[in-house]
């Protein structure tokens, strides 16, 4: 049997699975074309809604984040249609792929690294050319920045033009209003804020949205046809065989969350990113990103000078067994290092990651400014003396 002894998953994604949620999944397999499993399907579909912001279903695929982005292009695009794609972190770029993979026509809005994105750069864009589609991510992991969905699916209101969203690394850590701010799609994945293992996709979709995804001439796609898992769905079922365990295990999730309730999900996500933002800082370390645009799901920061990225998470590895992340970009190697503060997080990780953290950096020649400066700072966030 595999055991990795004291082994701490702080990576912005894939995160710890609870037990509770473990246990689920070592749960014996069911029809999954039975009244037991269509039963589960709906309960899920319930408790999805309202982390979505929506009122209506989301549909669950086997898959990644990746494959969701995909399928979510892949259904609504017609050879040679364009897209506008905002830009702001490797997982924009993705998106620029991906869209030119299924020959779209790709217009970007290329905004700097860690910080704020003005929309009147989207808005001026949009009066220049038609688009399918406006592309964007809600939080980008890559540099530690969630971006305002609202403020860009205003200027979509009263447009034929869509506007997707991958929340991957959003969804359930970070406040998500789909039909009041005028998303269109929304893709996640399992493997971030809600706690499960990798290998769900989640898409939610507007009545707008389906209209362009009815038509015909589409790109060709089979698996994930989003008319016909909304067939299926509509029976109580998936089109494919489902992940079943997988998802035991997320309705094990999504009813962690209903009894930690979701406001509170979000503000402990939000309070516990705000403490390790301030011990990194007392730590002499320098966030990433502009501090008021600052996701509460991951925690991004410049390595120190004199200091490597990579040398950082080996240490912490080897020496404190904490896995954190380091660069996601050729252009950001061996200058930035990443935290997970997504999914089931508590306070006591906040103040561990700090201590790892602050003794690497002793090991490595870099004191902190003064002992236990980074765990001192993040209880006076958490307004916790000790």
């Amino acid at each position: 049997m595999l055991t990795i002894p004291d082994y701490r998953l702080r990576l912005p994604g894939p995160t710890a699975v609870p037990e509770r949620i473990r246990q689920a999944t070592a749960l014996p397999i069911l029809n999954h074309r039975g009244a037991e499993f269509k039963a589960m399907l709906a309960e899920c579909q319930q408790r999805l809604k309202p982390i979505f912001g929506t009122a209506h279903n989301v549909l669950i695929f086997a898959g990644s984040g990746t494959a969701m982005m995909e399928a979510a292009l892949a259904n609504i695009l017609s050879p040679g249609e364009a897209v506008l794609v905002i830009v702001a972190g490797q997982f924009g770029e993705r998106f620029v792929s991906i869209a030119k993979a299924l020959a779209a026509e790709v217009d970007t809005i290329p905004a700097e690294w860690g910080r704020a994105l003005d929309p009147r750069r989207v808005e001026h864009q949009l009066k220049r050319r038609d688009y399918r589609a406006v592309v964007m991510v809600h939080n980008e992991s890559s540099t530690g920045v969630a971006y305002n969905v609202a403020e860009i699916g205003a200027l979509l209101k009263n447009s034929p033009t869509l506007l997707v969203v991958d929340s991957v690394s959003g969804l359930a850590g970070i406040e998500m209003k789909m039909d009041d701010w005028g998303a269109d799609i929304v893709v996640s994945a399992s493997q971030k804020s809600l706690m499960c293992a990798p290998g769900i996709g989640l898409a939610a979709i507007s009545p707008k949205a389906w209209t362009v995804i009815d038509r015909d001439g589409r790109v060709p796609s089979f698996f994930a046809d989003f008319r016909r898992a909304k067939a299926s769905l509509d029976k109580g079922e998936t089109p494919f065989t489902p992940p079943v365990t997988l998802i035991y295990g997320l309705l094990e999730a999504l009813r962690m969350i209903d009894e930690e309730g979701l406001a509170n999900v979000l503000k402990r996500h939000s309070r516990l990113a705000a403490a390790l933002r301030a011990g990194v800082q007392a730590l002499g370390l320098e966030l990433y990103n502009q501090q008021n645009i600052s996701s509460s799901t991951v925690v991004a920061m410049k390595v120190p000078q004199g200091l490597e990225g990579g040398a950082i998470v080996q240490h912490l590895r080897e020496r404190y067994r904490t896995v954190i992340a380091g660069a996601r970009h050729p252009s950001q190697t061996g200058k930035v290092i990443r935290i997970g503060t997504m999914g089931m997080v508590s306070e006591a990780d906040i103040i561990t990651d700090l201590r790892h953290l602050e003794a690497t950096l002793n090991d490595l020649g870099r004191p902190a400014p003064s002992a236990n400066a980074g765990v001192r700072a993040a209880l006076d966030a958490l307004a916790i003396r000790p």
